[in-house]
């Protein structure tokens, strides 16, 4: 019989403070390092979270996740927000275009393949959780805050590609996160700056949200992060999911069979400050069945709440255990309490490899979408082209470098139009170039291709990034053929929708 891994760890939560154990529940911000040894010192805190700000070089910031290791007697969970595209908060790392785009591959390998690379870079600089990848099933082409962070519309096309990403960020020792529970997909509200309410019904919610989910479970993942969101469908109180215990521990624990850890999004949002005060908030979360809560506003105030209603019987003691042994499990799953520190000295050489940067270019190449193309009018090759809209410059560049001839608007054959989430005004756009035939390339969501029906050519790039332009170009002068699939409906076609040449 082997032995179990984690046999240790109830005699050792046995043996931690009541402060201590507090401490483990709690993931705040830090704005230095010396900021951050006095808050592990003084609360005992489970993590931290890295932002922009957080980052120095890779040695140096490799040497900040040791000091901090160091300091602490629990091993921390040293995370960061690295969804990629348009989330993405390492400055250093290689640059991939984010879920949408792999949504638009098809391809689970390359999903692993772009969350191995990313969590290699990660933990070469001592960060060891992920909050990603996002498995929200983004159906409302409105959603402010979802959009091209969720790799599609389908949950059975969305479901293989989250597995394939969590096992790509667990292979590189990193703990992955599905989010955001129960689903965020169909809002037209933002949660960092409202509450929104979801009206999926229940029978809705486990055809098309659910499924994410459970295979994130299936495939152990480490993490789910709560959404501040209100479903009715689910639970008729009017809170959101983060304080919520029907969703958190009915749904999520019970229906789902969710044994990992459970986090709340970031306390500092709007949609779960709305209903009840800062020092309420936390202690209603871990009621709920949350585990961790990140980012307090005021981690004093939160922690004291905390600390407070276990000291009143309002959150037992067994209820406490329960957290912090889920989080020390995962610290061990992880492979935290053995860990050798990050190496400084070699940090810099594992991250922006030419191996690294090679996968990236082929994931964005898999994943150019061509919509429409009347009349063979592309590839581009032997034509005179010009490029308006944004990353034009990039796009003009990268054009010239495959051997395509660019040229003002006036002496072109043919218009490359750009847009980056234009939604109806791209129509006008398309109209002013219409003297002659217009290619519109939707760099961010690839709903503005919906307002591009003037157009003799359509694409869709899911990313406005340098990687992904390179991909255009090598797409529209023939020099790649295009294989990507839309993962969402766009452009008058449906999910599944792709041309070739």
């Amino acid at each position: 019989m082997t032995k179990d891994p984690d046999a240790w760890i109830p005699g050792y939560v046995a043996k931690m403070t009541l402060r201590e154990k507090v401490g483990q529940l709690f993931v705040p911000t830090f704005s230095s390092r010396a900021s951050a040894l006095a808050i592990v010192r003084k609360y005992h805190v489970g993590g931290f979270i890295y932002f922009p700000e957080n980052f120095a070089s890779p040695a140096g910031t490799a040497e900040q996740s040791n000091a901090l290791q160091k300091a602490s007697k629990v091993p921390l969970l040293l995370g960061v927000d690295e969804e990629q595209g348009i989330v993405s908060r390492t400055p250093f790392i290689t640059r991939f275009p984010g879920n949408m785009a792999l949504g638009a591959t098809q391809s689970t390998a390359d999903a692993r393949a772009a969350a191995q690379v990313t969590g290699t870079e990660l933990r070469a600089v001592g960060i060891n959780l992920d909050y990603a990848p996002d498995a929200d099933v983004n159906v409302n082409p409105r959603n402010p805050v979802i959009g091209l962070r969720s790799f599609g519309s389908d949950p059975a096309r969305v479901s293989p590609l989250l597995t394939a990403a969590i096992a790509g960020y667990q292979g590189a020792g990193v703990a992955a996160t599905a989010k955001h529970f129960p689903g965020h997909g169909d809002t037209a509200t933002d949660s960092h700056t409202g509450l929104p309410v979801i009206t999926h019904s229940a029978a809705q919610w486990r055809k098309l949200d659910a499924p994410p989910f459970k295979a994130a479970i299936a495939a152990g993942v480490d993490m789910i992060m709560t959404a501040h969101i209100v479903v009715p469908g689910l639970d008729k109180s009017g809170d959101p999911s983060t304080l919520s215990k029907t969703v958190l521990t009915g749904l999520l624990r019970g229906e789902l069979g969710y044994k990992g850890v459970i986090t709340t999004d970031s306390l500092q949002m709007a949609g779960v400050r709305e209903k009840y005060g800062d020092a309420v908030v936390p202690v209603r979360a871990i009621s709920a069945g949350a585990d961790q809560l990140l980012m307090p506003p005021s981690l004093s105030k939160a922690y004291n709440a905390v600390l407070g209603a276990v000291q009143a019987g309002r959150i037992t003691q067994t209820r406490l255990d329960e957290s912090v042994t889920r989080i020390l499990a995962l610290k061990q799953k992880r492979g935290l309490f053995k860990a050798a520190p990050a190496d400084p000295a070699k940090a810099a050489a594992q991250i922006g490899t030419p191996q690294q940067k090679a996968t990236a270019r082929r994931v964005a190449d898999h994943s150019v979408t061509l919509v429409r193309n009347e009349r063979g009018l592309l590839p581009l090759k032997g034509r005179k082209v010009s490029v308006t809209g944004p990353q034009s410059a990039v796009l003009g560049a990268a054009l010239r470098a495959q051997g395509v001839a660019t040229a003002d608007p006036a002496a072109a054959d043919v218009h490359v139009l750009t847009t980056v989430n234009a939604g109806t005004a791209t129509a006008a756009r398309v109209r002013a170039l219409a003297s002659k035939p217009v290619v519109v390339a939707a760099l961010g969501r690839p709903y503005d291709l919906d307002h591009a029906a003037g157009a003799a050519a359509a694409l869709a790039t899911y990313s406005s990034g340098a990687t992904s332009v390179g991909a255009l170009a090598r797409v529209l002068s023939g020099a790649v053929k295009p294989s990507g699939r839309l993962p969402v409906p766009a452009g008058g076609q449906p999910v599944g929708h792709g041309l070739s040449y």
